[in-house]
């Protein structure tokens, strides 16, 4: 022990414990500490009981000799900060021409092991870029799987590791696929088997027995989980597949088998799946089915959602069924039938199926739209943005279609409530792309935007829009359920079920526009503080018929309240209109059943206010905005 060290310690000022570890962090050591990181002891300055340490981010930082001796480790020379610190050329060198003896070093120097990200923060900013690292480590990862001295796990997260002695890739292996126990760790520790399998020097001994572990915890599965008897079979087959040697231990387990037992659950079962084993299942259907394969090919591209639709298709296309499926593709279009996500590949293949491309394409794209808003809440799905991003293909669907057809479009895209302004002014303006000469309609439109608003009460306002909410959240998805159970039924030519719902769909379809513009133009009021100097909205008036001097007494409300039984009448009737802005004791002409009479206006008084409970909640903004809101 250094012999001021000793004193110190005779003094009480430092533990003989702490004496030994300061003895290692003499002036010109490397050093880490868990907070500040790596640094170099620079001096002792033991008369003041104090080490001072060069750390990167902080220069001749003074610490007590004890708090020093007991949160700083020493590093020995050959450590890879150590090294990277004093010569920065030589590990730069290192990384061109040995990467793994590198990434050994820096194991060695974290406890055998680190991850990759730990790997990182010591290479990226001096020895490597960012970019520089990435494609380094790329090659340096292959260099260490094949040089077998390494244990390099397919997790990212999981540390690298330097194989024990003995222990080779292939044990590693064998030993994760063992101690798997649910299925999906079996199937992944698989996978690396199966990329690994060249590292296996007697694939008979050392593979044979996973064969029948898989055989047979596929067989415990398929009842409860086809989806991992599936992911099995496939794992299966391609371990067969990479070493010849190997020979199933089920007879009859087989993918087309499988296909075969499990055909009424593969629209529920492939979406389960990687898309790669996905798409293995889809190519084996042909043999697995036989002539029916094309049917049940169809039929997963009708009721599925996602991959499917594109995978399918391509099959269907390399095996010589192209025109069975364009028969599909056409009937699911007349009839309105086509998912969103059909259309959607559709739009995207269009090129290839140019004769389907028309304006009856987009009537089934604006059915499959308003099925999707019932059923999604009103977010904007794959089709949505297709139609609205894709900037050429109005212009494709109208390309050969005539001025009359296009005109048609133009008015009920006008009237779609697909659309916020905005897009539909976006979707208008490509179709006076192809037709100029209709650009006069956009004008027209906008012209006639600006209507007058709705004066209506709170309670009125209130039964509109609990109408509204009640159409859009139980009767048109009703009604989408009934299309649905309808065309189930078969033969839509003579369906008379599926007719019926079709023309209620209309029906409630143009009652959700009207109400949309009825919403959109309302004010409410509770008809409070009115101005009883003349006759308004929200005053009870008397009349006197100056000829035989019977009195009546009407009350003017808003838009929506009337009710001729009690008298009570819109500010938009005829006789609402003839009497706003008239004074008590003025006279003035009304229609009566046989002809015109002279009536005397003998008091305005005003009408008792609109109670609703939410009428002092509701901003008085439009009613559609309101709805949406809530």
């Amino acid at each position: 022990m250094d012999t001021e060290l000793e004193k110190l310690v005779e003094a009480g000022k430092l533990s003989s414990h702490a004496a030994q570890q300061l003895g290692k962090l003499k002036p010109g050591t490397f050093c880490l500490h868990k907070s500040w990181g790596f640094g170099r002891v620079s001096e002792w300055n033991l008369l003041l009981n104090q080490v001072v340490i060069d750390f990167s981010g902080k220069k001749s930082h003074p610490m007590q000799a004890q708090y020093a001796a007991e949160n700083l480790t020493a590093l020995a020379p050959e450590h890879f900060l150590a090294r990277k610190a004093t010569d920065m050329a030589a590990i730069k060198n290192l990384a061109r021409e040995n990467p793994a003896a590198l990434v050994r070093n820096i194991l060695e120097s974290l406890d055998g092991k680190a991850t990759t990200q730990q790997m990182s923060e010591w290479l990226v900013g001096d020895v490597f870029t960012e970019k520089e690292w990435k494609r380094w480590w790329e090659s340096t990862k292959k260099a260490l799987k094949a040089s077998g001295d390494f244990s390099v796990p397919a997790k990212k997260t999981d540390p690298i590791q330097i194989r024990g002695e003995g222990v080779s890739h292939a044990d590693e292996l064998l030993d994760a696929f063992n101690k798997a126990r649910q299925p999906k760790e079996q199937i992944a520790a698989l996978e690396q088997i199966i990329k690994s399998h060249q590292q296996f020097k007697a694939p008979e001994k050392q593979l044979q027995p996973i064969i029948a572990s898989i055989e047979n915890m596929t067989v415990r599965n398929q009842r409860m989980h086809p989806e991992l008897a599936f992911e099995l079979v496939i794992a299966r087959d391609d371990l067969l597949e990479s070493v010849p040697s190997l020979h199933t231990t089920h007879i009859g387990l087989t993918l087309s088998k499988l296909i075969l037992e499990e055909e009424e659950r593969l629209i529920s079962v492939l979406p389960k799946l990687p898309a790669a084993k996905e798409k293995k299942i889809l190519q084996a259907l042909p043999v697995a089915l036989g002539p029916r394969w094309v049917e049940c090919g169809l039929h997963l591209m009708q009721e599925s959602h996602g991959r499917m639709v594109a995978q399918i298709p391509r099959i269907l296309s390399e095996t010589g069924k192209h025109d069975e499926l364009r028969t599909m593709l056409e009937r699911s279009i007349r009839e309105h039938s086509a998912t969103s996500e059909m259309l959607a590949w559709l739009c995207s293949e269009r090129k290839r199926w140019n004769e389907l491309v028309t304006p009856e394409l987009l009537g089934a794209i604006f059915a499959a739209l308003e099925r999707e808003q019932h059923n999604t809440a009103g977010r904007a799905g794959k089709l949505y943005r297709t139609l609205v991003e894709d900037r050429q293909l109005l212009g494709d669907i109208f390309r050969k279609c005539d001025v009359a057809t296009a005109r048609d479009w133009m008015r009920r895209l006008q009237l779609s409530h697909l659309f916020d302004e905005l897009t539909k002014r976006s979707l208008l303006a490509r179709l006076v792309k192809v037709y100029p000469e209709l650009e006069s309609m956009i004008a027209g439109a906008q012209a006639q935007e600006e209507t007058a608003s709705l004066i209506v009460s709170w309670s009125s306002l209130e039964r509109r829009k609990a109408e509204y909410e009640e159409l859009v959240k139980t009767k048109i998805p009703e009604n989408t359920r009934e299309i649905a159970l309808a065309r189930s039924y078969g033969d839509l030519s003579e369906n008379f079920e599926f007719k019926a719902a079709k023309q209620m769909q209309s029906v409630l379809m143009r009652r959700k526009t009207e109400l949309e513009q009825m919403l959109h133009n309302a004010r409410g009021t509770s008809f409070e503080n009115v101005d009883t100097s003349r006759v308004s909205i929200g005053t009870i008036v008397t009349l006197r018929n100056v000829e035989t001097g019977k009195e009546e007494t009407y009350t003017i409300l808003g838009a929506w309240d009337g009710d001729p039984d009690r008298n009570i009448i819109s500010y938009q009737t005829a006789i609402g209109q003839a009497l706003l802005g008239h004074e008590t004791g003025q006279t003035i002409s009304l229609n009566t059943e046989d002809s015109a009479a002279q009536f005397a206006i003998v008091s305005i008084q005003p009408a008792p206010p609109d109670q609703v409970t939410s009428a002092a909640t509701l901003p008085k903004e439009s009613a559609v905005e309101a709805t949406i809101a809530e």
